[in-house]
């Protein structure tokens, strides 16, 4: 009988710990949900980039579609628009 019952609530206790773990790591995941910055041309070009916005101690940052990692600077809309849509215009205006 006490068998049985110790049994019974090391189950119970196992199961909670289970769920509860599963429930943090709902938590954890729902916090840390991607965020993204869509910047368009500002000449004319009619096209759109969209990429992800990472949050760094130092700062935000931009991950491009193949892994390329930009640091934001003051505005990472208008960053993410000069290094991407824009960026040869933005060359051409620099006199690069």
């Amino acid at each position: 009988m006490k068998r049985t019952l110790l049994l019974t609530l090391i189950s119970a206790f196992a199961v909670s710990g289970l769920a509860g773990r599963q429930a943090a790591a709902g938590v954890k995941n729902a916090n840390h949900a991607k965020r993204f910055v869509t910047a368009c041309s500002q000449n004319g070009h009619f096209t759109c980039y969209t990429a992800e916005l990472r949050s760094t101690p130092l700062g935000g940052q931009l991950v491009l579609k193949r892994g390329t990692v930009i640091d934001c600077g003051s505005d990472c809309r208008d960053t993410l628009r000069r290094e991407t849509v824009d960026f040869w215009d933005t060359q051409r205006v620099n006199g690069s």
